[in-house]
């Protein structure tokens, strides 16, 4: 087993891209990648977890906070298409059935998994049975689009600490891993939140960690990174917790601080995807910290890309 550890997801990815690089030539469904097997990445700081690595990879904020919303909130509905509509790809007839949220929230229509690990914590907090399942064979070897990279999430409560562990059967790192960490951490803050526990460490396992060919020159160009910064308190009650995803996901004042911001962050890129550019870029200025300056430098990539497309037909 290869590990590597980082107090945050800047050098976590840096690293784990590296290290991916390095790996064995495969083609998996025809598609050239290069792969390490059996990793484990340790994220010791895990609300350092917004990656900012511009020039070379620049992500969508917004997308980062829908899917977390999406997830939690145990949905799969079409929304969440609104910040990422690559996603459709994936879905059939419209709905993507690897979606982790009704799995979470709702196994089978009966278990809300994310509150049985709470209440097993509390009644017992040397625990090891605190675990999320993804993974459903009954549903996924029927050979659908959307299969869960994700096998299930685990938490220890030790010494006042709660760490949280995800275990994956495959990570791409330079597009996936990125969402997938903020995701991961913003839960894993959450349930410490719930267990009145200090955040402890964040472990993700992964069965096979890979970058495809397609993306080795972006990956090639990505240089030394400043660490993340730390994002702001996500904690909350589990009273209203679902009120205040539904409020977010409306794009509305929840009244706390940091979701707020995690809601600015979506009104500012619907305005964007309404065509109202200046109204976004003013709203992202807006927002403080990680989310904001990522938003801009978004924002800064989409103008990029749209006079890229210009170029190139005008050159037709």
């Amino acid at each position: 087993m290869t590990s590597l550890t980082a107090d945050s997801m800047a050098e976590l990815f840096s690293g784990a891209v590296t290290l991916a690089k390095s790996g064995e030539k495969i083609s998996p469904r025809g598609m050239a990648t290069r792969e390490v097997r059996d990793v484990h990445l340790l994220l010791t700081q895990p609300r350092a977890r917004l990656l900012y690595a511009p020039p070379a990879r620049i992500v969508n904020p917004a997308f980062a906070v829908a899917e977390t919303v999406w997830h939690l909130s145990g949905s799969d509905a079409p929304w969440i298409f609104d910040y990422n509509n690559r996603l459709r790809q994936f879905a059939d007839d419209g709905v993507l059935l690897g979606a982790y949220g009704p799995r979470m929230r709702n196994w089978a229509g009966k278990v809300d998994q994310l509150a049985r690990v709470v209440e097993i914590i509390q009644a017992d907090p040397d625990s090891r049975r605190a675990l999320i399942q993804l993974y459903d064979p009954a549903q996924d070897a029927a050979g659908h689009k959307d299969v869960p990279c994700t096998l299930g999430f685990r938490f220890h409560l030790r010494a006042g600490r709660l760490h949280m562990a995800t275990m994956m059967r495959g990570q791409d790192v330079w597009i996936g891993m990125p969402y997938d960490v903020f995701f991961y951490t913003v839960l894993h803050e959450l349930v410490a939140g719930w267990l009145d526990a200090e955040l402890g460490e964040f472990h993700l396992h992964i069965g096979s960690l890979h970058i495809y060919d397609k993306h080795i020159e972006q990956a090639d160009a990505l240089t030394s990174l400043s660490a993340s910064e730390i994002m702001p308190d996500l904690r909350t009650p589990w009273t209203g917790f679902s009120g205040l995803l539904d409020q977010v996901e409306a794009r509305d004042v929840t009244g706390h601080p940091g979701w707020d911001t995690m809601a600015e962050t979506l009104r500012s890129y619907r305005l964007w995807k309404d065509g109202k550019h200046e109204q976004a870029w003013r709203a992202a200025d807006t927002i403080d910290g990680p989310l904001g300056q990522a938003l801009t430098a978004w924002y800064g990539e989409l103008e990029r890309r749209s006079a890229k497309r210009a170029a190139t037909a005008g050159a037709r």
